[in-house]
Protein backbone atom coordinates (compact mmCIF):
# COMPACT_ATOMS: atom_id res chain seq x y z
CA UNK A 1 0.00 0.00 0.00
CA UNK A 2 1.75 3.33 -0.98
CA UNK A 3 0.96 5.44 2.00
CA UNK A 4 1.77 9.44 0.57
CA UNK A 5 3.13 11.84 3.42
CA UNK A 6 1.09 14.28 2.62
CA UNK A 7 -2.18 15.17 1.19
CA UNK A 8 -3.69 19.05 0.49
CA UNK A 9 -7.47 18.98 0.10
CA UNK A 10 -7.83 22.34 -1.95
CA UNK A 11 -6.71 25.22 -4.17
CA UNK A 12 -6.72 28.26 -3.43
CA UNK A 13 -4.53 30.56 -1.82
CA UNK A 14 -3.96 28.61 1.13
CA UNK A 15 -3.78 25.04 -0.33
CA UNK A 16 -1.24 26.32 -2.88
CA UNK A 17 0.85 27.91 0.30
CA UNK A 18 0.63 24.69 2.04
CA UNK A 19 1.93 22.94 -1.27
CA UNK A 20 4.93 25.36 -1.40
CA UNK A 21 6.20 24.51 2.02
CA UNK A 22 5.62 21.20 2.20
CA UNK A 23 7.15 20.38 -1.36
CA UNK A 24 10.24 22.52 -0.08
CA UNK A 25 10.36 20.61 3.25
CA UNK A 26 10.16 16.88 1.12
CA UNK A 27 6.92 15.63 1.84
CA UNK A 28 6.20 15.38 -1.30
CA UNK A 29 2.50 16.76 -1.67
CA UNK A 30 -0.09 15.52 -3.61
CA UNK A 31 -3.26 18.43 -3.81
CA UNK A 32 -6.32 17.96 -5.26
CA UNK A 33 -8.11 20.96 -6.65
CA UNK A 34 -11.55 20.18 -5.72
CA UNK A 35 -13.99 21.17 -8.96
CA UNK A 36 -13.14 25.13 -8.38
CA UNK A 37 -9.36 25.29 -9.11
CA UNK A 38 -7.61 28.31 -7.38
CA UNK A 39 -10.96 29.14 -5.74
CA UNK A 40 -12.62 32.38 -4.56
CA UNK A 41 -9.96 34.28 -6.06
CA UNK A 42 -11.04 32.43 -9.75
CA UNK A 43 -13.94 35.38 -9.67
CA UNK A 44 -11.95 37.82 -8.34
CA UNK A 45 -11.17 40.68 -10.99
CA UNK A 46 -8.71 43.10 -9.93
CA UNK A 47 -6.51 42.20 -6.06
CA UNK A 48 -4.81 45.15 -4.84
CA UNK A 49 -4.29 44.28 -1.14
CA UNK A 50 -2.15 41.38 -1.72
CA UNK A 51 1.58 42.36 -1.19
CA UNK A 52 3.85 41.88 -3.51
CA UNK A 53 1.87 42.93 -6.56
CA UNK A 54 2.09 46.83 -6.02
CA UNK A 55 0.21 47.08 -9.68
CA UNK A 56 -2.41 44.87 -8.34
CA UNK A 57 -3.22 41.46 -10.39
CA UNK A 58 -6.06 39.92 -11.32
CA UNK A 59 -6.99 36.76 -9.32
CA UNK A 60 -7.07 34.25 -11.81
CA UNK A 61 -2.74 35.02 -12.92
CA UNK A 62 -2.81 35.46 -8.88
CA UNK A 63 -3.71 31.62 -8.49
CA UNK A 64 -1.99 30.53 -11.68
CA UNK A 65 1.32 32.23 -10.05
CA UNK A 66 0.72 30.46 -6.77
CA UNK A 67 0.27 26.84 -8.76
CA UNK A 68 3.08 27.57 -10.72
CA UNK A 69 5.55 27.74 -7.81
CA UNK A 70 4.08 25.01 -6.39
CA UNK A 71 4.40 22.62 -9.05
CA UNK A 72 8.83 24.47 -9.26
CA UNK A 73 8.59 22.28 -6.20
CA UNK A 74 7.33 19.19 -7.86
CA UNK A 75 3.83 19.27 -5.85
CA UNK A 76 1.38 16.86 -7.48
CA UNK A 77 -1.69 18.68 -8.72
CA UNK A 78 -4.42 16.59 -9.42
CA UNK A 79 -7.64 18.25 -10.77
CA UNK A 80 -10.30 15.96 -9.28
CA UNK A 81 -12.68 16.28 -6.12
CA UNK A 82 -12.34 14.62 -2.95
CA UNK A 83 -15.76 12.80 -2.19
CA UNK A 84 -15.16 10.97 1.20
CA UNK A 85 -12.98 10.01 3.91
CA UNK A 86 -12.06 8.23 6.65
CA UNK A 87 -9.81 9.65 9.88
CA UNK A 88 -10.42 6.53 12.13
CA UNK A 89 -6.65 5.06 11.77
CA UNK A 90 -3.30 6.69 12.02
CA UNK A 91 -3.25 6.10 8.39
CA UNK A 92 -6.13 8.79 6.57
CA UNK A 93 -7.99 7.65 3.63
CA UNK A 94 -9.86 9.73 1.29
CA UNK A 95 -11.80 8.50 -1.90
CA UNK A 96 -11.52 10.98 -5.06
CA UNK A 97 -14.90 11.54 -7.41
CA UNK A 98 -12.80 8.77 -9.93
CA UNK A 99 -13.34 6.23 -7.26
CA UNK A 100 -9.24 6.35 -6.37
CA UNK A 101 -8.97 5.28 -2.94
CA UNK A 102 -5.48 7.57 -1.37
CA UNK A 103 -3.82 6.83 2.09
CA UNK A 104 -1.60 9.78 3.58
CA UNK A 105 -0.28 10.22 6.83
CA UNK A 106 -1.23 14.17 6.98
CA UNK A 107 -3.79 15.71 5.37
CA UNK A 108 -4.18 19.18 4.94
CA UNK A 109 -7.76 20.38 4.31
CA UNK A 110 -7.82 23.79 2.36
CA UNK A 111 -11.18 23.56 0.83
CA UNK A 112 -12.51 27.50 1.32
CA UNK A 113 -15.58 29.18 2.05
CA UNK A 114 -18.31 30.05 -0.57
CA UNK A 115 -20.44 33.36 -0.75
CA UNK A 116 -24.04 33.05 -0.28
CA UNK A 117 -26.00 34.58 -2.74
CA UNK A 118 -29.59 35.75 -3.40
CA UNK A 119 -29.88 34.21 -6.16
CA UNK A 120 -30.56 36.76 -8.24
CA UNK A 121 -29.82 36.22 -12.63
CA UNK A 122 -27.79 39.94 -12.36
CA UNK A 123 -25.36 38.25 -9.58
CA UNK A 124 -23.92 36.83 -11.84
CA UNK A 125 -24.24 38.64 -14.73
CA UNK A 126 -22.97 41.64 -12.55
CA UNK A 127 -19.97 39.83 -10.97
CA UNK A 128 -16.97 41.90 -11.14
CA UNK A 129 -18.86 44.49 -12.46
CA UNK A 130 -19.80 46.27 -9.57
CA UNK A 131 -21.24 42.75 -7.66
CA UNK A 132 -19.37 41.54 -5.09
CA UNK A 133 -19.60 39.94 -1.87
CA UNK A 134 -16.37 41.73 0.05
CA UNK A 135 -16.84 45.28 1.06
CA UNK A 136 -13.09 45.11 1.93
CA UNK A 137 -12.02 43.34 -1.22
CA UNK A 138 -13.43 45.58 -3.43
CA UNK A 139 -14.80 48.83 -2.16
CA UNK A 140 -11.92 50.95 -2.90
CA UNK A 141 -13.24 50.72 -6.49
CA UNK A 142 -16.39 53.08 -5.67
CA UNK A 143 -15.02 55.20 -3.28
CA UNK A 144 -17.08 58.27 -3.25
CA UNK A 145 -19.91 56.56 -5.00
CA UNK A 146 -23.25 55.56 -3.58
CA UNK A 147 -23.62 51.65 -3.10
CA UNK A 148 -25.97 49.06 -1.36
CA UNK A 149 -25.56 46.28 0.87
CA UNK A 150 -27.84 43.43 1.54
CA UNK A 151 -27.84 41.42 4.84
CA UNK A 152 -29.12 42.01 8.54
CA UNK A 153 -26.17 40.06 10.64
CA UNK A 154 -22.46 41.33 11.78
CA UNK A 155 -20.98 40.56 8.60
CA UNK A 156 -23.38 42.96 6.51
CA UNK A 157 -23.12 46.04 9.21
CA UNK A 158 -19.44 45.65 9.30
CA UNK A 159 -19.50 45.71 5.66
CA UNK A 160 -21.79 49.14 5.64
CA UNK A 161 -19.76 50.01 8.18
CA UNK A 162 -16.89 49.89 6.39
CA UNK A 163 -18.06 51.05 3.32
CA UNK A 164 -19.58 54.60 5.44
CA UNK A 165 -15.83 55.46 5.27
CA UNK A 166 -15.52 55.24 1.41
CA UNK A 167 -18.78 56.31 -0.16
CA UNK A 168 -21.20 59.27 0.89
CA UNK A 169 -24.42 57.01 0.85
CA UNK A 170 -24.67 53.48 1.88
CA UNK A 171 -27.81 51.94 1.64
CA UNK A 172 -28.29 48.45 3.88
CA UNK A 173 -30.68 46.09 2.85
CA UNK A 174 -32.72 44.15 5.86
CA UNK A 175 -35.07 41.67 4.87
CA UNK A 176 -36.95 41.94 8.14
CA UNK A 177 -38.14 44.48 10.58
CA UNK A 178 -34.96 44.27 12.50
CA UNK A 179 -31.48 43.79 11.88
CA UNK A 180 -30.24 39.92 13.75
CA UNK A 181 -26.65 41.68 13.83
CA UNK A 182 -24.96 42.22 17.97
CA UNK A 183 -26.35 45.43 19.62
CA UNK A 184 -23.22 47.01 19.71
CA UNK A 185 -23.14 46.77 15.48
CA UNK A 186 -26.75 47.38 15.26
CA UNK A 187 -26.03 50.76 17.30
CA UNK A 188 -23.08 51.21 14.98
CA UNK A 189 -25.15 51.33 11.67
CA UNK A 190 -28.33 53.13 12.92
CA UNK A 191 -25.94 56.17 14.15
CA UNK A 192 -23.96 56.65 11.18
CA UNK A 193 -25.05 59.30 8.93
CA UNK A 194 -23.72 57.94 5.71
CA UNK A 195 -25.98 54.83 5.96
CA UNK A 196 -29.62 54.50 5.50
CA UNK A 197 -31.15 51.33 6.73
CA UNK A 198 -34.16 49.62 4.58
CA UNK A 199 -36.30 47.58 6.51
CA UNK A 200 -38.73 44.89 5.49
CA UNK A 201 -36.51 44.91 2.41
CA UNK A 202 -36.11 42.46 -0.71
CA UNK A 203 -34.13 42.97 -3.58
CA UNK A 204 -36.27 42.50 -6.97
CA UNK A 205 -33.39 42.78 -9.11
CA UNK A 206 -30.06 44.50 -9.86
CA UNK A 207 -29.92 46.91 -12.35
CA UNK A 208 -27.69 47.58 -15.00
CA UNK A 209 -25.77 45.57 -18.59
CA UNK A 210 -22.15 46.25 -18.18
CA UNK A 211 -21.84 47.41 -14.97
CA UNK A 212 -24.31 48.33 -11.62
CA UNK A 213 -26.37 51.25 -12.15
CA UNK A 214 -28.69 50.61 -9.73
CA UNK A 215 -31.19 47.92 -7.90
CA UNK A 216 -35.15 47.60 -7.79
CA UNK A 217 -35.76 46.68 -4.30
CA UNK A 218 -39.61 46.03 -2.51
CA UNK A 219 -40.53 46.92 1.00
CA UNK A 220 -42.38 43.70 1.89
CA UNK A 221 -44.98 45.81 4.53
CA UNK A 222 -45.98 48.35 1.87
CA UNK A 223 -45.47 46.00 -1.31
CA UNK A 224 -43.89 49.58 -2.65
CA UNK A 225 -40.91 49.01 -5.19
CA UNK A 226 -38.40 51.56 -5.76
CA UNK A 227 -35.49 51.82 -8.10
CA UNK A 228 -32.33 53.49 -6.65
CA UNK A 229 -29.31 54.59 -8.32
CA UNK A 230 -26.24 52.48 -6.94
CA UNK A 231 -22.86 51.92 -8.91
CA UNK A 232 -22.03 48.56 -6.40
CA UNK A 233 -24.21 45.67 -4.45
CA UNK A 234 -22.14 43.93 -1.76
CA UNK A 235 -24.06 40.97 -0.59
CA UNK A 236 -23.47 39.94 2.84
CA UNK A 237 -25.94 37.34 3.65
CA UNK A 238 -23.01 34.82 4.90
CA UNK A 239 -20.44 32.41 3.74
CA UNK A 240 -20.36 28.55 3.78
CA UNK A 241 -17.57 26.74 4.30
CA UNK A 242 -17.09 23.75 2.50
CA UNK A 243 -16.71 20.86 5.38
CA UNK A 244 -19.06 18.64 4.39
CA UNK A 245 -17.30 15.82 3.02
CA UNK A 246 -15.57 16.38 6.88
CA UNK A 247 -18.53 16.70 9.00
CA UNK A 248 -18.67 13.04 10.48
CA UNK A 249 -14.92 13.43 11.61
CA UNK A 250 -13.97 16.64 12.85
CA UNK A 251 -15.16 19.44 15.32
CA UNK A 252 -16.71 22.47 13.31
CA UNK A 253 -18.96 25.33 14.97
CA UNK A 254 -22.67 25.68 14.40
CA UNK A 255 -22.04 27.57 10.73
CA UNK A 256 -19.63 24.34 9.99
CA UNK A 257 -16.33 26.23 10.05
CA UNK A 258 -13.58 23.50 11.16
CA UNK A 259 -12.43 23.93 14.84
CA UNK A 260 -8.59 24.59 15.26
CA UNK A 261 -6.51 24.12 18.02
CA UNK A 262 -5.68 28.21 19.33
CA UNK A 263 -2.77 29.44 17.62
CA UNK A 264 -2.21 26.36 15.36
CA UNK A 265 -4.19 24.47 12.23
CA UNK A 266 -4.43 20.98 14.19
CA UNK A 267 -8.18 19.50 14.37
CA UNK A 268 -9.02 17.32 17.05
CA UNK A 269 -7.86 14.16 15.30
CA UNK A 270 -4.08 13.84 15.10
CA UNK A 271 -2.19 14.72 11.15
CA UNK A 272 -5.34 16.48 10.10
CA UNK A 273 -4.58 19.94 9.71
CA UNK A 274 -7.10 23.03 8.64
CA UNK A 275 -6.16 26.12 7.28
CA UNK A 276 -7.85 28.28 5.19
CA UNK A 277 -11.65 30.46 4.77
CA UNK A 278 -12.93 26.73 5.93
CA UNK A 279 -11.24 27.46 9.30
CA UNK A 280 -11.69 30.92 9.38
CA UNK A 281 -15.03 32.80 9.84
CA UNK A 282 -13.94 36.27 10.66
CA UNK A 283 -10.89 37.51 8.33
CA UNK A 284 -11.30 35.75 4.94
CA UNK A 285 -8.62 37.46 2.99
CA UNK A 286 -6.09 35.74 0.48
CA UNK A 287 -3.16 37.00 2.47
CA UNK A 288 -4.78 35.45 5.66
CA UNK A 289 -5.36 32.28 4.26
CA UNK A 290 -2.19 31.95 2.68
CA UNK A 291 -0.63 32.10 6.10
CA UNK A 292 -2.61 29.60 7.67
CA UNK A 293 -1.52 27.36 4.83
CA UNK A 294 1.76 27.78 6.14
CA UNK A 295 1.41 26.82 9.48
CA UNK A 296 -0.30 23.79 8.44
CA UNK A 297 2.07 22.71 6.48
CA UNK A 298 4.94 23.41 9.34
CA UNK A 299 2.31 21.63 11.42
CA UNK A 300 1.87 18.86 9.17
CA UNK A 301 5.42 18.71 9.18
CA UNK A 302 6.56 18.36 12.37
CA UNK A 303 3.67 15.68 13.06
CA UNK A 304 5.41 13.71 10.62
CA UNK A 305 8.82 14.40 11.80
CA UNK A 306 7.72 13.87 15.44
CA UNK A 307 6.25 9.79 14.22
CA UNK A 308 9.49 8.98 12.52
CA UNK A 309 7.70 9.58 9.05
CA UNK A 310 10.32 11.91 7.83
Amino acid sequence: MNIHHCIIIGSGPSGYTAAIYAARANMHPVLFTGSEPGGQLMITTEVENYPGYPKGVHGPQMMDDFKNQAERFETDIRYERITGVDFSGPVHKIWTESGEVLHAHAIIISTGASAKWLGLPAEQKLMNKGVSACAVCDGFFFKGLEVAVVGGGDTAAEEASYLAKLCPKVHLLVRKDQMRASKIMQERVASNPAIQIHYNTETLDILGEEEVTGMKIINTVTKQISEIPIKAFFVAIGHKPNSDPFLNWLDMDEQGYIKTIPGTSKTKVPGVFASGDVQDRIYRQAVTAAGSGCMAALDAERYLAENGII
